[in-house]
């Protein structure tokens, strides 16, 4: 077939080019455009149709299968440049043909340029074979000068004989003027939804649309957005009428850009962790070796996490990863072939609908391999080692998960909260400096808030069993006689197949240590904390009592509520043992009081002697022995606070310290066993994870700005979330089951996301680059907007609430090797996300309904409702019926009408997902805007033949040709099978 393509040239040059286009049209081309906005880059300068009529071929015995090439060549060029071609039409002489010649503004061409329409008759479509029936020339001028910009040109063989007709008719743009409305003549309603005035300046000067923002020219999109193709369609409708469909593919800087900040957060959370075990201080021996082990462990994943992290700074290839390079280590944290597919239809009335879906391939840990399974069973299999390591433990005190997460979140608590601790403190002396009252007590409160938050994180027996079992780890433990277990009691190390392991040996296990001791050692180092705070309560009561007096001449007490929120564990039944902070070090062997611990309490350690003794506060007097507020308060608030603030921060600081310590300990002894398995298994997590997270901010980003002046929409989003939708085609059998394993956890990981919006420092495109912070507890995304886009946010958005993700994911493997699973393998895994995500589908429109209105959500011809089509969704996953498709379509249609976003996933994203996109464009042209159904396969044979997805595969392997053979296409769904001459053996 001619190889010509419109815009072929792209293919060869790094999308960053087109970015810089620049939007300013001679007069020469501006002369084209017949009517609309020249200045759109998704307007085309030029459109026409072609149509045969009495095609003769020699053969008079059949009917010739034909398609038209289109060629121009502009003076003083030359030669002619092949720019596109219609698809090819069967059986007919009269060919009308749906894809219509688009020259769109880099096309760089004028009223002098030459067209010539080239007809071929295609005699075999799978082997290629075809000759030249006849061609046409015409220059531009002459359409432009027709008064109803209308030829009809004779086609004429090489040999000058005719052939037959061909008719070229341009499209007018005249009828979209008039419904491109300026803002102040915009309807009150559109389908029955209130439209509210907006910022012109959102409009981009094109007019008010309907959910749309260009991928070449808005701000926002194309900082993220480029390497834009486009393909243009006219299909006839029901009525009569015709839609102008506009199919545009696009990749994004985000596939290199995320992945380089993913791996620069996880280097950062395994090297803290790897300080953190190095700050547990001196450990005896065998501990000491646990450790060693465990951060050699570490240090060699972060070896491997700063490679990769030097490969994708290095890297200076195209902005997306080819599928022949989906096993490229270097670039395993990229996803494979991630485009945005979007589809603009332009109905009768001129009002501009778009859908679009993000297509990538699977995420899965390709460069790993697949021998030993997927994600999903390497998790079980890492759960069973872990439960086998507690069993064959004999020590008494063994974890639960639960407790593994509570550690985890404690750690993080203690460090945010003890930061603010600091933080506000330093606010409140300044306060006192400068003498604000108001400063003051607004100050306080926040302070006094978040140091009881903190205690309140602090008070938990897990933390004491964790300081009691680090404590026991200290050498001087080890060592001490005082306990009656110390001598009978040891850790042994051992290290069984890779795994190590460490349990208590003898007759006394730990808990055999007084707990309660240290339950009450631990108890007044947080209630110290909590004394402290209520001191500079106090104190800031009398400042401000003392400074009122004068002149309001009442005993008023102005933080009254703060002492009444005080802990009430420490009220009335317990005393607070104070310390002098400068008198003591980080585990010092002596307490710094006088008054030593009960004689029967075993050795304690030194930090806890040293926070928990000295004498408690007496009411009546001033602490540390400062002043009373009649004699300190000479005008120096700050000198009356100091001291105050400074215990206060410094217990904080000890029994933050203390804490944090025994945590990391805990999650030490917790991951000893199974260190080597945990930290494999999390890597190939993050690589999935990774990939899966790339692809969900894309479409986060082009939602939101396409959905910006939809407030139902976003009243939704930050309400319930944003709904993604993932349909993957993958077999169930293979190397593809365990691609399906992976895939399904990456997805679920989502949960762990949320986003932020927040307003760009500037205008510049790497201002609008999302931001990713967090860890994998949890990641959040922050997504800069241009001011004008943030402006027009709701106020809930505009304040920084974060915006979650309800993840779903339908499976449906279509090919031969699912016929496969489906006789002799197993559809179990398929079966079981299919219903998992059914669940948590009906799941959030239980939600939707329960906390929004119904004019939330988009409008939409089907005549079937919401809670039906979940009802037939549920029917089908629950059928097990073989290749059922109609899972995949009722969920991608559920999806878009919860206003979800949409995500269609293969192995590579190339083959398969082309068959699936094209159908989605062609069921919601015939169900949303009434594409004439006789045209249905048509249409979609169009799309396959002569769309952008055909381009995809010269972008990923180089050949304009689909990766099926005519074997494996029979055992696929009708609906799922390209057309003859579009597929053939190539790589994949």
């Amino acid at each position: 077939m001619a190889g010509g393509r419109e815009r072929s040239s792209r293919i060869q040059r790094p999308w960053s080019v087109y970015r810089a286009n620049t939007f300013e049209l001679s007069n020469e081309m501006i002369g084209l455009a017949l009517a609309g906005n020249s200045q759109d880059p998704d307007e085309p300068v030029l459109e026409f149709s072609v149509v045969c009529t009495d095609l003769v071929t020699p053969a008079m015995d059949r009917k010739p299968n034909s398609f038209v090439a289109v060629s121009c060549t502009t003076p003083p060029q030359a030669f002619w440049t092949k720019h596109a071609q219609t698809e090819v039409i069967e059986g007919t002489s009269n060919p009308i043909f749906l894809s219509s010649i688009a020259f769109f503004q880099e096309s760089n061409i004028n009223q002098q340029t030459q067209v010539k329409l080239a007809v071929y008759d295609v005699k075999d479509r799978s082997q290629g074979t075809m000759y030249l029936l006849g061609s046409a020339l015409f220059p531009v001028k002459e359409m432009l000068q027709d008064k109803n910009h209308k030829l009809q040109l004779e086609l004429r063989s090489a040999e000058n004989k005719r052939v037959g007709d061909i008719t070229v008719a341009a499209w007018q743009m005249e009828e979209k003027t008039d419904q491109r409305m300026s803002v102040s003549r915009l309807p009150d309603s559109i389908n029955g939804r209130t439209v509210l005035p907006v910022d012109e300046s959102l409009t981009e000067s094109m007019g008010v649309r309907i959910k749309y923002a260009s991928l070449c020219k808005d701000t926002l999109l194309r900082s993220v957005f480029g390497g834009t193709m486009s393909r243009m369609y006219r299909f006839p409708t029901t009525d009569g009428n015709h839609l102008r469909v506009l199919e545009q593919m696009a990749e994004s800087i985000l596939s290199l850009n995320i992945p380089r900040q993913f791996v620069k957060l996880l280097l950062e959370e395994d090297a803290a962790r790897v300080c953190e075990l190095e700050e547990l201080g001196e450990l005896s021996p065998c501990w000491e070796n646990l450790r060693r082990q465990i951060v050699s462990q570490y240090q060699t994943i972060i070896l491997a996490y700063q490679e990769t992290l030097s490969d994708l700074s290095d890297y200076r290839g195209p902005s997306f990863k080819a599928s022949n390079l989906k096993a490229e280590r270097k670039l395993e944290f990229m996803p494979t072939n991630l485009h945005v597919q979007r589809m603009r239809v332009q109905d009768e009335l001129g009002f501009e609908h778009t859908y679009d879906v993000i297509t990538i391939g699977a995420p899965a840990a390709h460069c790993q391999g697949f021998k030993n399974s997927g994600l999903r069973k390497h998790i079980q299999k890492f759960e069973e080692a872990k439960k086998h390591s507690a069993l064959s433990s004999s020590q008494s005190i063994v974890y639960i998960p639960q407790d593994i997460v509570r550690a985890k979140e404690i750690i993080a608590h203690i460090n945010t909260l003890k930061t603010q601790v600091s933080y506000y403190a330093e606010r409140l002396s300044r306060a006192a400096k400068d003498r604000s009252a108001s400063g003051l007590e607004r100050t306080l409160t926040i302070l006094a808030d978040k140091t009881r938050q903190l205690v309140t994180v602090c008070d938990c027996k897990l933390l004491v069993s964790a300081i009691q079992a680090l404590d026991a780890a200290r050498p001087e433990y080890i060592a001490s006689k005082a306990s009656p277990s110390a001598d009978s009691e040891q850790v042994v190390l051992r290290n069984d197949q890779d795994t190590l392991l460490a349990k208590w040996t003898g007759s006394n296990s730990r808990s055999s240590l007084h707990v309660d001791w240290y339950e009450e050692e631990w108890e007044k180092v947080w209630v110290n904390v909590d004394k402290s705070l209520e001191c500079i309560i106090q104190r800031v009561d009398k400042l401000l009592q003392k400074e009122r007096r004068p002149s309001a001449g009442s005993q008023d007490s102005t933080p009254t509520d703060l002492q009444a929120g005080s802990s009430k564990k420490g009220e009335g039944k317990r005393r607070a043992f104070w310390i002098n902070p400068e008198s003591i070090s980080q585990e010092s062997p002596a307490p710094s009081s006088s008054l030593p611990p009960p004689s029967s309490s075993p050795p304690s350690s030194s930090s806890l002697s040293a926070l928990s003794s000295a004498r408690p506060p007496s009411p009546e007097q001033d602490t540390y022995g400062s002043p009373s507020a009649e004699e300190a308060y000479p005008g120096e608030w700050s000198e009356a606070l100091y001291p105050l603030l400074t215990t206060l921060t410094e217990c904080v600081a000890m029994m933050s310290d203390k804490a944090k310590k025994s945590m990391v300990f805990l999650l030490m002894q917790d991951s000893a066993p199974t260190i080597a398995m945990d930290l494999s298994l999390q890597y190939r997590r993050d690589v999935v994870f990774c990939q899966t997270l790339t692809a969900l901010i894309c479409s986060f980003i082009i939602k939101l700005r396409n959905c910006l002046r939809d407030n139902g929409f976003l009243r939704q989003l930050y309400t319930i979330g944003l709904l993604a939708q993932f349909e993957s085609l993958l077999s169930t059998y293979g190397e593809e089951l365990a691609m399906l394993e992976d895939m399904s956890v990456g997805i679920m990981d989502l949960r762990n996301v949320t986003f932020k919006v927040t307003q760009a420092s500037g205008s510049s495109a790497p201002d609008m680059l999302p931001i990713i912070t967090g860890n994998r507890d949890g990641f959040n995304v922050r997504i800069p907007l241009p001011g004008t886009m943030f402006d027009a946010l709701p106020r809930e958005i505009q304040s920084g609430m974060l915006l979650r993700v309800q993840p779903v994911h339908f499976n449906v493997g279509i090919n031969e090797q699912q016929t496969l699973a489906e006789k002799f393998g197993d559809t179990s895994l398929q079966e079981v996300i299919n219903l998992e995500s059914l669940s948590r589908l009906n799941s959030y429109y239980e939600q939707f309904k329960e906390v929004l209105p119904e004019d939330c959500l988009p409008r939409s011809r089907s005549q079937t409702c919401l809670p039906e089509l979940l009802r037939f969704l549920g029917q089908n996953v629950h059928a097990r019926k073989n290749k059922n498709v109609d899972i995949l379509w009722q969920a991608a249609e559920i999806c878009r009408r919860l206003n979800g976003v949409r995500f269609t996933s293969c192995k590579s994203a190339k083959d398969r997902t082309a068959m699936s996109v094209t159908l989605e464009q062609c069921l919601i042209l015939q169900h949303e805007h009434g594409m004439a159904p006789q045209v249905f396969t048509q249409a979609l044979d169009c799309m396959r033949s002569e769309g952008c997805r055909r381009e995809n595969t010269v972008k990923n392997v180089g050949c304009r040709k689909y990766a099926f053979n005519s074997l494996q296409l029979k055992a696929f769904p009708k609906h799922y099978r390209p057309p003859d001459g579009t597929y053939g053996k190539v790589e994949t």
